[in-house]
């Protein structure tokens, strides 16, 4: 399955706001979990924009933290970017946009509690 930013956070700080779901997804050790690549950018971003300044020690090296996590980092490529800029749905945020151009074309399910991202043809797990 493939997590939104904020599940690979929640997780990642032991957050309260994790659903329970997603935490046995989580801890299944037959599941693989990927993090995007834009999720680690908006890591960056959001991290140099003041907006996650409880989470130096992550946005400073991301590629670590998905690793001890036992995650697995996944890639940007071309169709998913082709996808998430045609996708018709109105979902403002490109990061969000990407991680369900990833889950359509890889046939993998979005681990979020975003639920602006069930208007996507996209398995969602919440």
């Amino acid at each position: 399955m493939l997590i939104d930013t904020h599940v690979f956070l929640w997780w990642l700080f032991n957050d309260p706001k994790l659903s329970e779901n997603i935490k046995t997804y989580l801890k299944d050790p037959n599941q693989t979990v990927f993090v995007s690549s834009a999720s680690v950018w908006e890591i960056a971003a959001k991290f140099r924009l003041g907006k996650l300044s409880h989470a130096k020690a992550v946005a400073k090296d991301v590629p670590f933290w998905i690793e001890k996590a036992h995650f697995k980092a996944l890639s940007v490529t071309v169709k998913h970017a082709q996808l998430a800029g045609d996708w018709k749905q109105t979902h403002r945020d490109p990061f969000d946009r990407m991680l369900a151009a990833q889950s359509k074309i890889e046939e993998i399910p979005l681990a979020t509690q975003d639920k602006v991202l069930s208007g996507f043809d996209i398995e969602i797990i919440c």
